[in-house]
């Protein structure tokens, strides 16, 4: 991804699970610090599935990050010497992040985001859509459907083995659930009339 040289801009790259949307984040900063620009990737605390300190991939690719709690501890983390800004599973932060990703880039800052663009209804998923708006470059990125193998822009929410319910929360801590790459056509998501 190349972009302007003399200011800063905005990257999103969307998708459902298992898309490669951590992977591609983890692509891009890895080429910036390999053409030496420092860089500073965050995520937010919420996510600590697989390291509390890192980003890792679904495939195993990680690079160091640091956890923070809102839109304003990431923004008062960053360095005033940093070239390039990753924050992975953007979705989760607070509407806060929105001004907060535009300030980065309007202080000459790269700034790519990565995350899922709908939740597991199929609806915009929390600060995204905006975060989508004011980017300079944005990437949807695809899956494989897990039930028929099609293209998937989906992800669909299994709880104990079935679609959770439309009434269920958007974010389920500690819950035994499982996601899943869906099409269109393989989405359930049950009303609770069904």
């Amino acid at each position: 991804m190349y972009g302007p040289k003399d200011h800063g801009w905005i990257e999103v790259v969307v998708g459902p699970m298992y898309s490669g949307k951590s992977e591609e984040l983890i692509r891009r900063t890895k080429r910036a610090k390999i053409a030496r620009q420092k860089v500073q990737v965050f995520k937010p605390e919420i996510d600590n599935r697989f390291s509390k300190n890192d980003v890792v991939s679904h495939s195993g690719d990680k690079t160091c990050a640091i956890a923070v709690k809102s839109s304003k501890e990431l923004f008062e983390s960053v360095h005033k010497d940093t070239d390039v800004i990753g924050v992975d599973e953007v979705q989760f932060f607070d509407e806060g992040i929105v001004e907060v990703i535009i300030k980065l880039a309007d202080s000459n800052k790269r700034v790519i985001c990565a995350g899922l663009d709908m939740d597991f209804k199929g609806e915009p998923f929390g600060p995204i859509s905006k975060i989508l708006a004011v980017a300079e470059f944005v990437d949807k990125i695809g899956a494989i459907c897990m039930v028929c193998g099609n293209p998937a822009t989906r992800t669909q929410r299994l709880i104990n083995g079935r679609p959770a319910r439309y009434s269920d929360p958007i974010v389920l801590i500690g819950a035994t659930e499982s996601y899943e790459a869906r099409c269109r056509k393989c989405h359930i998501i049950p009303r609770e009339e069904e």
